[in-house]
């Protein structure tokens, strides 16, 4: 009977060990089943989109990552060591030739070097490794 008592206590003392001690959200948590549309990319010179919903980033509840780049649409994963840090991995993309315009291919160029993510006032933004940001609304607003 004491040997139960002692292992029923450490068991107990474990599992509030372990809830006080819950890990970091990341973005799967952060960012899973929510939908954005691009409002404007900053780098060298901020671009605007014509229509922000022909750019638009979907995360499903496990690393999931659905886009529309222009004409074109892909699916691919991101991995996350942590809160605020995101890494998208490659991105299977429809070959259609879009009509040229200034965002035209942007989105796709930097999206190996986005490394975080901030969500601030409805908004999610990307950053990029070096230097530039997509801003991000979230759907419906």
């Amino acid at each position: 009977m004491r040997f139960h008592r002692v292992w029923c206590g450490i068991a107990l003392l474990l599992s509030v060990a372990g809830w006080a001690q819950q890990p970091p959200r990341d973005a799967a948590g952060d960012l899973g089943g929510a939908s954005w549309r691009l409002v404007k990319f900053r780098g060298s010179e901020t671009l605007t989109p014509d229509d922000p919903s022909k750019y638009t980033v979907a995360f499903d509840a496990v690393h999931g990552v659905s886009v529309r780049i222009d004409c074109n649409r892909g699916r691919g994963g991101s991995t996350s060591d942590g809160r605020n840090q995101i890494r998208f991995g490659v991105m299977a993309l429809t070959p259609a030739m879009c009509p040229p315009g200034p965002l035209s291919d942007r989105p796709s160029k930097g999206w190996d070097s986005i490394r975080s993510y901030r969500l601030r006032d409805g908004h999610l933004f990307l950053e990029l490794m070096a230097d530039g940001e997509f801003e991000l609304a979230a759907s419906g607003r």
